[in-house]
């Protein structure tokens, strides 16, 4: 009797288990937007206008079209963890589809923004089969403090002098409009390392167990950002990676 009794209360249970994992995510690009919007009720005018100006000097690149598209192999590279361990690019697909997101800083509110609503989406990225992570061109100290500090769930990898970076075709040197107004504030060049002033676009790929890439979304609007349900939208068209035989 009270083994069929435990059985219903699992048979009810699950499909709120089911609803709660079907349940939309919420839209990161309206916290960003939120977040823009209060910049914009605080900050001072003239700020903004160089803010306004940088945006617009970025665009002026064409990254956003010259940069690998999908279709194309990702480059490989050499990464580091943030306790400074050498990583292989190509290991963060080796299991299955990879979830890659590069992202400016951790000076960056809206990064930051961004990687929590990808903490709180793991469980689908997993549960789709793939594997999620972060990466910066900040020092693994830098990097070991945001992932700390904003409670990730998943790894954060290091690109220093954003090699990688660069051979998927997203860096940037600061604008000289809003460069001085970076390094006063979010110390740039301490927390990346070098006195380059460059940063990638706030890229997010979805690349494949072959390494290729079937996603990708960049803007050179750091306040633009892939929205998570788009991109796990992505990684189940790829299917879940088989799983291995068992051995004999």
């Amino acid at each position: 009797m009270l083994v069929r009794r435990i059985c219903v209360l699992l048979m009810l249970a699950a499909p709120a288990a089911l609803a709660e994992t079907e349940k939309p995510l919420p839209s990161l690009q309206k916290k960003l937007d939120d977040m823009a919007a209060g910049f914009a009720d605080r900050a001072p005018v003239e700020m903004q206008k160089k803010f306004a100006q940088g945006i617009l000097d970025v665009k002026s690149l064409g990254l956003a079209e010259t940069a690998l598209k999908v279709g194309d192999p990702a480059p490989q590279a050499k990464l580091l963890s943030t306790k400074g361990e050498p990583v292989d690019f190509s290991s963060v697909w080796s299991d299955g589809p990879a979830v890659v997101i590069f992202y400016r800083g951790g000076w960056c509110p809206y990064c930051n923004v961004q990687l929590k609503a990808w903490a709180d989406a793991v469980d689908r990225v997993r549960d789709a089969g793939a594997t999620i992570v972060a990466i910066t061109p900040e020092m693994p100290d830098a990097a070991a403090e945001t992932a700390k500090s904003q409670e990730l769930n998943y790894n954060v990898l290091v690109d220093q002098g954003n090699k990688l970076a660069g051979e998927l075709g997203i860096t940037y040197r600061l604008p000289d409009s809003i460069l001085p107004i970076y390094e006063s504030r979010m110390k740039i060049s301490e927390r990346n390392g070098d006195d380059s002033y460059t940063l990638p676009l706030a890229a997010t790929y979805v690349i494949d167990s072959d390494g290729v890439i079937r996603y990708a979304f960049l803007d050179a609007d750091y306040k633009r950002r892939a929205e998570p349900s788009d991109v796990l939208e992505a990684v189940g068209k790829l299917g879940k990676p088989a799983s291995p035989a068992p051995a004999r």
